[in-house]
């Protein structure tokens, strides 16, 4: 498909920026990590000090997103020199730390014997000049790159941001560091259910995080063999999910795996919370729907569920390598855009190549799935559930292949399987 103009001309630009950029003055710059962890950042960080470093500037890390600079701790601000990052690309988390309170904008800080949400913007620029830096790079998601554009409105010299979220759903870039890496997390703990899922005759709901985006359901749900999938951007309805539970078990395929993203909700209703938004957190806390399906489909279908809530886990461990490489490759791009041009934004990835982009085009929304896509007709190819389906599919398929009781009452003990190694 041909590219429409303006953002060729775009793209054009940024790749020429880093092609030929034009001299500038810095000569200290500065890294923080905000928001939720995600694997990858310690990447981002070697590399961003590395390709720095070789340039002859000096490099400082900012403990815990922007709080280092606005508690005025001796070690608030480390140096990041070879030693500081020496064999950290590998390791999950970040060195520097990182919060999801630290909204300088809405900063607690104590008065009366109370937190109240105060503007403390003004303190990052003061200590930014205090420090002599020249510009900051930013590692975050959407959260990050809306404080990194307004601390620029109030006079930080320059930000290019790197987009980091397990979530995938960053507006600008195709993909995010850290989300291949949950991925595969979600699909190594999908393989495990099936053998105790099968073993026990069970549906096994796997509720994972994706806040409002159903990149890691439906991805890790497709390749770890999911039965249904449900995703925050497909509405669905639960007499669905239990028809193609049903045909698993008319096929005698005696268990069934359900994967839901925490955002999903059934058709005319809200997704579940379980902690409100306060005025420091950025987001109110999803959760509780894989619970509240496993109940549902056991008092629909009589067969026993179990939900599974991965949470954190997606979050830890090891970066696998294409998050390595993709962290790395932004890192140094970053680098490159502070050298070679004067503009700020965020780095991307946009048909294979790493382009910066204005803040403007990633704050102020969610990149979701496309209910369209390849990916979500190759769900629909494979048999999954999506919960949309008209009434009928599964069971007129299981019909069709000679299956006359369409109506069989579950045992009142489940047997025990045969073989618990195998997978559907």
């Amino acid at each position: 498909m041909k590219e429409d103009a303006p953002k060729q001309e775009l793209h054009d630009n940024a790749r020429q920026a880093v092609a030929y950029g034009s001299p500038n003055m810095i000569r200290r710059i500065a890294i923080n990590t905000g928001g939720g962890d995600a694997p990858g950042l310690n990447a981002v960080i070697r590399s961003v000090a590395l390709s720095a470093l070789n340039r002859g500037w000096q490099v400082v890390g900012i403990r815990r997103g922007y709080e280092g600079l606005i508690d005025g701790e001796p070690d608030s601000v480390i140096p990041l020199d070879r030693d500081a990052v020496r064999g950290i690309a590998h390791l999950g988390g970040t060195i520097l730390g990182t919060t999801n309170r630290g909204d300088p904008f809405q900063y607690p800080v104590e008065k009366d014997g109370r937190r109240v949400p105060t503007d403390v913007s003004a303190r990052i620029v003061q200590r930014f000049r205090e420090l002599q830096l020249d510009a900051l790079v930013a590692l975050g998601g959407d959260g990050s790159m809306s404080i990194a554009r307004r601390l620029m409105e109030r006079g930080l010299p320059r930000v290019v941001g790197v987009p980091k979220t397990i979530d995938n759903d960053l507006r600008g870039t195709n993909v995010t560091f850290g989300f291949a890496t949950a991925v595969a997390t979600t699909t190594d703990a999908l393989d495990k259910l099936h053998t105790t899922a099968q073993a026990h005759c069970r549906v096994m709901v796997v509720e994972v995080m994706g806040r409002h985006a159903g990149w890691i359901a439906l991805h890790s749900g497709i390749a770890g063999g999911a039965d249904v999938i449900l995703i925050p951007e497909i509405p669905y309805h639960l007499d669905r999910v239990c028809e193609k539970i049903r045909e698993r078990y008319l096929r005698r395929s005696d268990f069934a795996i359900v994967v839901v993203s925490e955002g999903a909700k059934v058709a005319g209703g809200e997704a579940l919370y379980k902690l409100d938004k306060d005025d420091f957190k950025e987001h109110a806390v999803l959760g509780g729907i894989g619970d509240r399906l496993a109940r549902e489909i056991e008092a629909a279908t009589g067969r026993e569920a179990r939900a599974v809530v991965l949470g954190h886990l997606q979050r830890g461990g090891s970066p696998v390598s294409f998050d390595r490489l993709l962290a790395q490759r932004m890192g140094c791009a970053a680098v490159r855009f502070l050298a070679q041009s004067d503009r700020s934004g965020m780095v991307a990835q946009v048909g294979g190549e790493i382009i910066l982009i204005p803040f403007e085009e990633v704050v102020g929304g969610i990149r979701g799935v496309d209910v369209h896509s390849d990916t979500i007709e190759t769900g629909r190819d494979l048999g999954i559930s999506f919960g949309d389906e008209p009434i009928g599919t599964f069971l007129n398929r299981v019909a069709a292949h000679g299956v006359a009781d369409l109506t069989r009452e579950p045992p009142a003990t489940a047997p025990a399987a045969a073989d618990a190694s195998g997978v559907s």
